[in-house]
């Protein structure tokens, strides 16, 4: 029946452990769902910043060891920033979308269209020195995957697994949460097929479920120094799927503005 009542539960975990490279996410999750009073049910999900998962996957890079190249040097230039960085960058991606001055968008080797390659050393702990960044995780759907399959492993629960980062949209101001990493729940939930209020027949409805629950999860994350990489969420209406962030990446074919 329609217009019943719905409600999605959005707990950002607090006392969540520094992480550091090797370190277990299944465990830091289970540990701290337990220290705030929370417990896994089948269909919960778990959103993980993308820092934390680069940061147990050792995705660090230090400038100081980078010679960048005569490419790297030019560019650098033409956008104001560091040349390293910009090797670094250039090493992550497949082409350069857009460029100006302080601004590098680029077609990150796994698709996403991103500033920097997804490369920052926001939140990087000041031991590892003053010119260590962070990239992404090798593969986000592999290494949600790996995690589901932990937690399945460790608890006996089948949840799903996010992991999200903050990007730009190329027609609004400001950033948002979108998923890099999906597993256990739709990336993109097709709806064509299925009727309207009116019984219309949808035609065109495709609804990028993970890139929600990603930006829903990031509002009590933080961007700043909150310190709540980890999120719980209970409630997601849909049933679960075999899902991947790669579905969210539009088809070069079908992108009418790049």
């Amino acid at each position: 029946m329609s217009g019943q009542a719905a409600k999605l539960a959005i707990t950002a975990l607090g006392g969540v452990k520094r992480v550091r490279p090797g370190d277990d996410l299944c465990a830091l999750a289970i540990e701290s769902l337990a220290a705030n009073g929370e417990t896994l049910q089948n269909g919960d999900i778990l959103v993980l910043a993308q820092k934390i998962v680069s940061k147990s996957e050792s995705r660090y890079a230090d400038l100081g060891a980078v010679t960048p190249s005569a490419e790297a040097v030019k560019l650098a230039g033409q956008v104001n920033k560091d040349a390293r960085l910009v090797e670094l960058i250039l090493g992550e991606s497949r082409e350069i979308v857009r460029h100006r001055p302080g601004v590098l968008i680029v077609l990150h080797r796994l698709g996403y269209v991103m500033a920097n390659a997804g490369i920052d050393a926001s939140n990087v702990e000041p031991e590892f020195g003053a010119d260590t960044v962070l990239l992404l995780p090798e593969d986000p759907d592999r290494s949600a995957e790996n995690l589901r399959k932990m937690v399945l492993a460790a608890t006996g629960v089948r949840i799903g697994v996010v992991i999200n980062d903050s990007l730009g949209r190329a027609w609004r101001n400001g950033t948002m949460g979108v998923a890099l990493g999906v597993a256990g729940i739709p990336g993109v939930l097709d709806l064509r097929g299925r009727e309207d209020l009116m019984g219309r027949e949808l035609r065109v409805s495709e609804i990028g479920v993970a890139d929600e629950i990603a930006s829903a999860a990031s509002i009590v994350m933080g961007q700043a120094d909150e310190g709540r990489p980890l999120v719980h969420i209970r409630g997601f209406p849909y049933p679960p799927a075999e899902g991947s962030g790669a579905e969210l990446i539009r088809d070069p074919e079908m992108d009418l503005f790049r």
